[in-house]
């Protein structure tokens, strides 16, 4: 029996190996089929990533084939027709004048708010049916856009010297109707609608203009008048039109006609087909002075520097009712156009305003701010950094081509 027991004790260690090693291959091949699903989940993700990117990307093409489908539709649809709006039926229908020639009684579409139709608006209508669908917006010039000033003129009455009484003046023409209408309705009297400034050029009627419109925060038109001048009938009166209409839309605004003789000189007898079209443009610029509400936030200034030659319709009251002279300055509103323009500048101490004004009698403005200019090139010229009285004096003469005797710095005559 004790043989028998120990004889068999290799055999059942043998066996016992075995399951060991089934059991360690069973475990290894668990491990592997674990990595391998590890693997395929990690494959998995992956696509899973590439399925909502590809499904993003196919949702971003298909927004791109619909706007690109619309636009496809907008280019291949028909053109529409577009008209002048004449007038309104009782009955829904609408007379327009299309741009082809004839009126036509049309339908309006119920897309089309009735409000936004009145008569002279601009309209498109169906190429087919002539229904008016759509109103357009009024259409301007771009000469007459670009005469609107976007930024505010930086002049102010201090940038203006000699000028006190005229400037006194447009204050109570312009600024005041503007700012303070409710004084001329206390009082019963209606603004003047115009001024016209007039005078010898450089005199500063640009700078009164600019300064008023700085004042009163108003949206400052400049036009000169030769713009309005066209070569087919009709374009200079439109243009005239569509400033004021401009300005009525700005306002309160103020429309500076510079010039204003080009197109406002005297109607003869004798004229050509030239001279007939700038008389169409002047009528329709009398028809809109005295077309706007004079209390309106709109103010007319003129300028001209031959007073002499301007039609006797303009000047009448009630289009330009106030006629400003700005003179050549006098020998005091030289010496305050001269501090004006020198008061950033580096003078030296034998530097005298007053005696420069008296030696400058008939300089105007822009005369005596370029004897500034030039005065102070001659510093700079000999390397300094402030003016002294001789270069003002070599400015003078090269200006206003005077004989002064101007002293160089060793005391010669120059």
């Amino acid at each position: 029996m004790v043989e028998s027991e120990s004889s068999g004790l290799p055999h059942t260690e043998r066996l016992e190996d075995l399951y060991l090693k089934a059991l360690r291959e069973k475990i290894r091949k668990i491990k592997e089929l674990e990595q391998r699903v590890k693997k395929l989940e990690e494959v998995n993700r992956s696509l899973e990533m590439e399925k909502k990117l590809m499904e993003r990307q196919r949702l971003k093409l298909e927004r791109e084939v619909r706007s690109l489908r619309k636009e496809i539709e907008k280019m291949n649809a028909p053109p529409l027709i577009t008209g002048t709006l004449i007038e309104l039926l009782p009955d829904g229908r609408a007379v327009v004048k299309s741009t082809t020639g004839p009126n036509f009684v049309v339908r309006i579409s119920s897309k089309v708010k009735r409000e936004s139709l009145s008569p002279g608006c601009m309209v498109a209508m169906n190429q087919r049916s002539y229904a008016i669908v759509e109103v357009l917006p009024s259409s301007k010039d771009p000469v007459v856009m670009n005469m609107e000033i976007e930024e505010r003129p930086g002049v102010t009455y201090n940038d203006i010297g000699g000028l006190k009484e005229q400037i006194e003046e447009i204050r109570e023409t312009v600024e005041l109707p503007l700012l303070r209408p409710d004084l001329f309705e206390k009082v019963g009297i209606e603004p003047p609608k115009g001024v016209l400034l007039y005078g010898p050029p450089g005199c500063g009627k640009t700078l009164l203009a600019k300064a008023v419109a700085s004042q009163t925060k108003a949206t400052f038109i400049r036009v000169i008048a030769s713009e309005f001048v066209r070569k087919y009938i009709g374009e200079g009166a439109r243009l005239v039109r569509e400033v004021f209409q401009l300005a009525r839309e700005k306002s309160p605004s103020i429309i500076f006609i510079d010039e204003i003789d080009a197109i406002a000189a005297k109607r003869l007898d004798d004229s050509t087909s030239g001279d007939r079209e700038v008389h169409r443009t002047l009528m329709q610029l009398l028809s809109e002075m005295d077309g706007f509400d004079p209390r309106g936030d709109v103010r007319i200034i003129g300028a001209t520097n031959r007073p002499d030659i301007l039609d006797p319709a303009i000047l009448r009251p009630g289009r330009f009712d106030r006629l400003i002279e700005i003179p050549l300055p006098s020998e005091e509103g030289r010496y305050e156009i001269f501090k004006i323009h020198t008061r950033r500048m580096n003078l030296s101490d034998d530097v005298s305003l007053r005696e420069l004004a008296k030696l400058t009698e008939g300089a105007t403005g822009a005369d005596i701010r370029q004897i500034c200019i030039e005065a102070g090139m001659f510093a700079i010229k000999e390397g300094r950094d402030y003016v002294s009285n001789r270069d003002f004096l070599l400015g003078i003469e090269k200006v206003l081509k005077k004989e002064l005797g101007a002293k160089t710095q060793e005391g010669m005559y120059f």
